[in-house]
C-alpha cells in the first residue's frame, strides 16, 4: 500500500466514529492551542517590555553615586555619605569624551512635589536637568520650547510639562503655555509641553515636570550636589563609553587604584538584556505548562487506538489473510494515529490564532509566531507517532488465525 492509500484508510477509520475521534482529539486541540497562545502572550509581553525600555532612550547610561550593592530610596548609594556627583562632572564627561564615545551628558536631580494651578493641586515628579535632556531621552516637544543654557545658568523658574500633568492641571482645551504654576510656593512659567511617551519601567513617563537642574537643585531641594548623570553614547559604543566614563571619573574623583568605584553606571542595554532573558524564560515556562495538555492528549490517542485495535481484530486478521504484511498493518494504524493527532493539531492552531486575535482586540500584548505554529504541528505529529506506536505494534503482531476467530 502506498502512503496515499494508507492515509485514505486512516481518514475513513476516523470518520466512521466522528464523536469518538473528536473527543480523542480534544486533548491535542487544547494543547496545541494553548502552546500557540501562551508563546504568543510571552513573545508579545517581551516585545512590549523591550519597546518600553527602548522608548526611555537608546544607548543611554545613567551614573549614580554609591558603591555597588548599597541602596537608598533615591537609588544606589555608598556607605555613609555619597553626595559625590556635581554638575561639573557631567560637563567633564561631555568635554573629554565627546569626540570618542559620548554624544551628550546632563546632570539630573528629581523629587516629588505638589504642583498648584489656580484651584487644582496635583502631586507629580519634578526633574531638574540640563538642555541635553530631550536629546538623551529621544523625546520631542508637542508645543512650546525647551529651556536654554542661559536659563539653566540663571536658575530661571521655567518648566516643561508632560501630558499627564497637563491633563490633570489644566481644563480640557485650556492652553498651558505661558501659564504660571506653583511648586513649593515658587512660581514656574510653563514654556513647553512634551509629547506623549507612555508607560515606562517605573510608571507613567508623562507624569513629570522638567526644569533647569540649577533651579530644582538649589531653590526647590536646597542642595549643591546632583543625584545622577544621564549620558547618551554613540550608536554601538555603550560598552566602551562605560569603560571610558569609569576611568575618567575615577581619575577626577581621585579614587585609589585598589578602591571600588564610589559610583555605579547602568546601561540601557543591560536592562534590555535582563528583560529579554526574563521574558524568554517566561515564554518557555508558559509553553511547558501548555504542553501538559499535549501529553494528556497523547494518552487519550494511545487509549483509543488500543480500543480500536481490539474492535478491529477480525478486520486485521482478514487483511493479513489476503496478503497484508506485519509492516503494512503497523503503518496502517500508525498513520491513523498520526492523522488523528495532526487533525487535532490543525484545529488547535486555528483556536490558538483566534485566541491571539481576540487578545489583540482587547489591546493585550500577544503575537502570532510562525515558529510556534510549526512547533505545535510538529509536536502534535510526534505525539501521534509516540502514542500510536504501541497500539500499531500490537495490531501488527496479532496472530492471523486468532484474529480471524475473534468475535
Amino acid at each position: 500500500m502506498g502512503s496515499m492509500e494508507l492515509l485514505k484508510i486512516a481518514v475513513h477509520a476516523i470518520l466512521r466514529n466522528k464523536i469518538r475521534a473528536l473527543l480523542t482529539m480534544l486533548g491535542i486541540i487544547v494543547g496545541v492551542g494553548a502552546v500557540i497562545a501562551m508563546i504568543g502572550i510571552g513573545e508579545g509581553s517581551k516585545r512590549a517590555s523591550l519597546a518600553i525600555i527602548r522608548n526611555m532612550g537608546s544607548n543611554m547610561l545613567t551614573i549614580f553615586p554609591g558603591a555597588p550593592g548599597t541602596h537608598t530610596h533615591h537609588g544606589p548609594q555608598a556607605m555613609g555619605s555619597a553626595e559625590i556627583l556635581r554638575p561639573d562632572d557631567a560637563e567633564l564627561i561631555q568635554q573629554e569624551l565627546a569626540l570618542s564615545t559620548v554624544h551628550a551628558a546632563t546632570p539630573q536631580v528629581q523629587t516629588t512635589r505638589p504642583v498648584v494651578f489656580q484651584n487644582t493641586n496635583y502631586l507629580t515628579q519634578l526633574q531638574g536637568t540640563g538642555t541635553e535632556f530631550l536629546e538623551i531621552r529621544g523625546w520631542a516637544l508637542q508645543a512650546g520650547r525647551f529651556f536654554t543654557e542661559p536659563e539653566v545658568r540663571g536658575m530661571a523658574k521655567v518648566c516643561v510639562i508632560g501630558q499627564t500633568v497637563k491633563d490633570n492641571l489644566f481644563a480640557l482645551g485650556e492652553e498651558p503655555l505661558g501659564q504660571i504654576i506653583r511648586v513649593n510656593h515658587l512660581p514656574f512659567q510653563v514654556i513647553g509641553v512634551l509629547e506623549k511617551k507612555g508607560a515606562g519601567m517605573w510608571g507613567d513617563q508623562d507624569d513629570l515636570i522638567v526644569s533647569p537642574y540649577t533651579t530644582v537643585m538649589r531653590m526647590v531641594m536646597g542642595r549643591t550636589t546632583i543625584q545622577r548623570i544621564m549620558v547618551s553614547a554613540h550608536e554601538g559604543e555603550a560598552e566602551l563609553a562605560e569603560a571610558e566614563i569609569t576611568a575618567l571619573l575615577r581619575q577626577h574623583l581621585k579614587v585609589p587604584p585598589k578602591d571600588v568605584n564610589p559610583f555605579q553606571i547602568r546601561k540601557q542595554d543591560d536592562i534590555v538584556q535582563m528583560q529579554n532573558q526574563q521574558a524568554s524564560l517566561l515564554t518557555a515556562l508558559l509553553a511547558v505548562a501548555a504542553s501538559i495538555s499535549l501529553v494528556v492528549g497523547g494518552i487519550g490517542i494511545a487509549n483509543i487506538m488500543l480500543v480500536s485495535v481490539t474492535e478491529r481484530t477480525r478486520e486485521i486478521g482478514m487483511r493479513r489473510a489476503v496478503g497484508a504484511t506485519q509492516h503494512q498493518v503497523l503503518w496502517q494504524f500508525l498513520t491513523e494515529a498520526v492523522a488523528l493527532s495532526l487533525m487535532g493539531g490543525i484545529a488547535g492552531v486555528a483556536i490558538g490564532l483566534v485566541a491571539i486575535t481576540a487578545l489583540q482586540r482587547f489591546q493585550l500584548p500577544a503575537v502570532a509566531e510562525p515558529w510556534a505554529v510549526m512547533l505545535g504541528l510538529f509536536f502534535s505529529g510526534m505525539v501521534g507517532v509516540v502514542a500510536g506506536f504501541l497500539p500499531a505494534l500490537k495490531a501488527a503482531r496479532l496472530d492471523v488465525i486468532d484474529a480471524l476467530r475473534y468475535e
